[in-house]
């Protein structure tokens, strides 16, 4: 905008349209950032999961819940969603005594959600 010439009555307009292409370019930004973690999240979590006969891990996928103008969610989740808390925390034998816990989703949602916030700064910041 440097250089640009004005009109005093055309400030609060010029203002608003920079304000305007900047929230959209940042909102395009995080889409794309929260696109990108969903997408690690399913891919480390397919290789992570136990794989006793691999259809508990081939059921990691992800489903976009919103998509407007201003945001992005999308939920990733196992197809065989029964497993998903028996596998990571354990849980009790039929016959006595337990069964230990394979942690395999918290450590993909840490590292995912710490890559999120990364990027979306990185490239945010850079501008």
């Amino acid at each position: 905008m440097s250089g640009i010439k004005i009109k005093p009555e055309q400030l609060a307009d010029t203002i608003k349209k920079e304000l305007d292409d900047l929230a959209e370019d940042t909102t395009d930004t995080v889409k794309k950032a929260v696109q990108e973690a969903a997408d690690t999240a399913v891919k480390d979590l397919k290789a992570t999961s136990p794989k006793r006969t691999g259809k508990y891990a081939k059921s990691w996928t992800q489903k976009k819940v919103k998509d407007t103008s201003s945001g992005k969610e999308i939920i990733v989740y196992a197809r065989q969603y029964q497993l998903t808390h028996l596998l990571e925390n354990g849980h009790a034998k039929r016959g006595g005594g337990r069964v230990a816990a394979r942690v395999h989703i918290k450590p993909v949602e840490e590292k995912v959600s710490e890559q999120l916030e990364n990027d979306i700064k990185r490239k945010i910041g850079s501008g």
